[in-house]
């Protein structure tokens, strides 16, 4: 009958306290545990261990709300995602073309094949929907027949909502020599400036060779923006 009475005893679990207001490091004592229901309705255990407020949270609908950053470091699989806010993504765009550039400053196409020598085509001109940040560049000539060892520029252009004025916004400069059918890239941290484009701004990127690489060759380039989709 002791041993019953002592297990029982043992076995009791204090009731937690409930408060009305929301618990913090400095309210609570060291070992404390309160349940706290948050104006969402949610119901909120706190505990204070080893001079730190822990937390956790229970839902009656199974709908769990993460009020601060979440970090998945494996895969995360969703039936439908509903972003309230903003999204941020990569995307990949192309801007091939066949050209012999000389030492002419030449503007990338955008999605079609036309180059052009401003940032005024059809072609060489794009309006960006959001925030973009150029990530990298990749170039991959078809043949460099001369001066393979000539500097080529990258400069990143805009016109600014409400003006017709080309502004640099950012260069780089690719030193290293380049061959015929070789792949090289320039990154983000190669530019003298942030190169990122702003909603409603008129972009464009032009290439520019220090010398002559020959005569007509085929560029296979493709950019990489980090974008920062608002809803």
């Amino acid at each position: 009958m002791l041993r019953e009475a002592r297990r029982t005893q043992n076995s009791k679990q204090d009731k937690i306290q409930v408060v009305k207001s929301q618990p913090s490091v400095n309210s609570l004592r060291e070992g404390q545990e309160v349940i706290y229901i948050s104006k969402s309705n949610r119901l909120e255990r706190y505990r204070k261990e080893k001079g730190r407020l822990w937390v956790s949270y229970m839902d009656t609908d199974n709908n769990y709300a993460v009020n601060k950053d979440l970090n998945v470091g494996g895969a995360l699989t969703v039936d439908t995602l509903d972003v309230k806010s903003k999204i941020t993504s990569y995307k990949i765009i192309p801007h091939n073309m066949q050209v012999d550039i000389n030492t002419d400053e030449t503007f990338l196409p955008w999605f079609g094949i036309k180059q052009g020598s401003d940032l005024t085509g059809v072609s060489t001109s794009f309006l960006a929907p959001y925030s973009m940040t150029l990530n990298k560049i990749m170039f991959r000539a078809s043949a460099i027949t001369s001066n393979p060892s000539a500097n080529l520029a990258v400069k990143l252009y805009k016109m600014d909502d409400g003006d017709a004025v080309a502004d640099v916004v950012s260069r780089a400069t690719y030193a290293p020599d380049l061959a015929g059918d070789t792949f090289f890239v320039v990154n983000e941290s190669d530019f003298d400036n942030n190169p990122k484009f702003e909603m409603g701004d008129n972009c464009g990127i032009s290439i520019e060779a220090v010398l002559d690489y020959g005569s007509s060759i085929v560029w296979k380039i493709t950019s990489v923006w980090k974008t920062e989709i608002l809803i």
